[in-house]
């Protein structure tokens, strides 16, 4: 092994660490808030594993999309939704806990069985590098381009409803503040009197 080689192998174990950390910080934070920032600390150690496998372009998109607009989405729903109220504990907790294991357990399993039986020898046929970005660009304004605009609009979607749940409250007391027509009137300016032109 020589040091290219070691330095790779070195990062590699460093990111998959890190990323294995904070993805486990957001199932287990008790503070929603902290899930979410930690959640763009994976999807960032995701963009370093991207670099290392020559996919700079998707590296760039991952940072990008999934860390500029998607987790940035999630903080602004959060913050605007999240009242600070304490949660109460839930009728048979005990039985959701023990689904959601057997459910997580499962999905673990099903991953690592295709990890394990899918062959990951490098086919010299695809392209990689800066090559890859014309391939990806071809397939994603032509076969891609109506998934993408749906999930723009998906998007936009969730973050009107995190206002519209944000300021719930405010809309229920509106129509009692439009019945006083008086605080919404604006002070009247004196008018300047203009000359009729004679004198």
């Amino acid at each position: 092994m020589n040091l290219a080689e070691g330095v790779q192998l070195a990062s590699f174990v460093t990111l998959a660490a890190l990323m294995l950390l904070a993805a486990l910080g957001v199932v287990l934070s008790s503070n929603i808030v902290y899930s979410a920032f930690l959640l763009g600390g994976v999807f960032m150690t995701i963009s370093g594993l991207y670099l290392l496998l020559n996919a700079s372009f998707v590296a760039a998109a991952q940072l990008l999309i999934y860390v500029g607009a998607v987790n940035v989405l999630i903080l602004f729903a959060i913050m605007l939704v999240n009242k600070g109220e304490q949660f109460k504990p839930l009728p048979y907790m005990w039985l959701r806990r023990g689904v959601t294991a057997f459910v997580c357990g499962g999905l673990f399993v099903l991953l690592s069985t295709m990890v394990i039986t899918t062959p990951w020898s490098l086919s010299t046929g695809i392209p990689i590098g800066d090559g890859a970005i014309y391939v990806i660009a071809q397939h994603f304004f032509s076969d891609f381009l109506l998934p993408f605009e749906l999930a723009s609009v998906l998007l936009l979607v969730a973050l009107i409803g995190a206002i519209v749940l944000a300021r719930r409250e405010f809309f229920g007391e509106l129509p009692n503040v439009l019945e006083s027509t008086d605080d919404l009137r604006l002070p009247e300016r004196p008018r300047e009197l203009v000359g009729s032109g004679k004198d």
